[in-house]
């Protein structure tokens, strides 16, 4: 019997995806549920899998092409003769993994990469060999170019941070945060955390905690425009922006207000984990009503985040740099870091933006605060 592989069925905000890489090709043989090719859409990576077992009759779509959900991109024959292949191929797998010769299969994350990138226009040998090895720097002294095309999650970050500016009326405030109790805090009490919960006791979980705070204060910062009514959220799900190999993702903290500081640290390093192998799910990264982006994971000292629509604000985290400042007339040292909020100047006042600013400098400047919900 021949049965039909189809594109998965998206959400409703995602109408089409690109078909990145078959990892079957016609005759070979496939297990239900074995992967058989890598769907791109703009926001995560699918996978398309076999729903019985058989041989890979037909493909009808190639890579690279563009999909709609419901399509019919390949065929399964699942006869008798089929399943016997299937069983033959598994034997062979095995006896190659007794004799040491099995290849492990590229990861998910891998073969994205591959799929994405075009070779480039060499202009001798020596460049195309360092490139055909996996080095994209070209010899030195050479001078090349190549041509990648975006990937549908590169094209969709444009859109919206295209969007984003052309939309909203951006402004940022800033102040700055001294994060000597917090670490404080996480010294004396990370060992015996990692033993009761069995994750790290991050920075990410103090500064969730201290924006759900303000934003119950300040619940203006927590809503959308949506045409001429304010849109306001009972609920504080928040977005954690996550870098990966293609890109920059925002997952959702659902109900963040709800978790505890063990819950977000769990759930942000699950959500690190899956984004750079591609398993993070769609309805993982709709909605949220407020992001917090950090670029002080990687260096930045002080920037300036862009919204990410429909949402009005967007906490921007930095590095912590030990600096003198003035305490009960002293000059001392200590650990602080820049916080930059933007925010959507069509509904938040700057009383209002500088005040949840301040409401979160507080709450992170004494975390007993956080910890009593005061």
């Amino acid at each position: 019997m021949q049965i039909e592989i189809k594109t998965p069925e998206l959400s409703e905000s995602v109408q089409s995806g690109t078909l990145l890489e078959w990892r079957k090709r016609p005759g070979d043989p496939v297990r239900r549920d074995e992967v058989l090719a890598d769907l791109e859409t703009d926001k995560v990576v699918l996978e398309v899998t076999s729903p019985a077992d058989g041989v890979l009759h037909e493909i009808r779509v190639e890579a690279g092409a563009e999909v709609r959900p419901g399509e019919v991109i390949a065929v399964v024959e699942t006869d008798a003769k089929a399943n016997s292949a299937v069983g033959a191929a598994s034997a062979q797998s095995t006896e190659n993994q007794a004799q040491g010769a099995g290849t492990p299969p590229a990861s998910a994350a891998q073969t994205t990469v591959a799929a994405v990138l075009s070779p480039p226009t060499a202009r001798d040998s020596e460049a195309v060999e360092r490139l055909e090895a996996g080095s994209l720097a070209p010899a030195p002294g050479q001078r090349t170019e190549r041509r990648v095309p975006m990937s549908q999650l590169r094209q969709r970050i444009a859109e919206r941070l295209v969007e984003a500016q052309h939309t909203a009326a951006i402004l940022t405030t800033f102040n700055e945060i001294d994060m000597q109790p917090v670490q404080t805090l996480r010294r004396r009490y990370q060992e015996r955390f990692q033993q009761e919960h069995g994750v790290k006791l991050g920075l990410m979980s103090f500064f969730v905690k201290a924006v759900c705070q303000a934003l119950r204060e300040y619940p203006v910062v927590n809503a959308r425009v949506d045409g001429r009514d304010i849109v306001y959220h009972d609920y504080y799900d928040i977005g954690v922006a996550v870098s990966s190999e293609r890109g920059l993702v925002v997952p959702i903290l659902r109900d963040a207000d709800r978790l505890t500081f063990a819950e977000i640290e769990r759930r942000i390093a699950d959500f690190a984990k899956r984004a750079n192998a591609l398993q993070l799910r769609l309805e993982e990264l709709e909605g949220g009503t407020f992001t917090i982006s950090n670029g002080g994971v990687f260096g930045s000292l002080l920037s300036t985040p862009i919204l990410n629509p429909p949402q009005s604000g967007v906490l921007g985290l930095h590095r912590i740099q030990d600096r003198p400042v003035a305490m009960d007339g002293q000059v001392v040292i200590r650990p602080m870091m820049y916080v930059a909020l933007s925010y959507d100047h069509r509904i938040i006042d700057g009383r209002e933006a500088v005040s949840f600013l301040h409401t979160v400098k507080e709450n992170l400047e004494d975390p007993a605060r956080l910890l009593l919900e005061l």
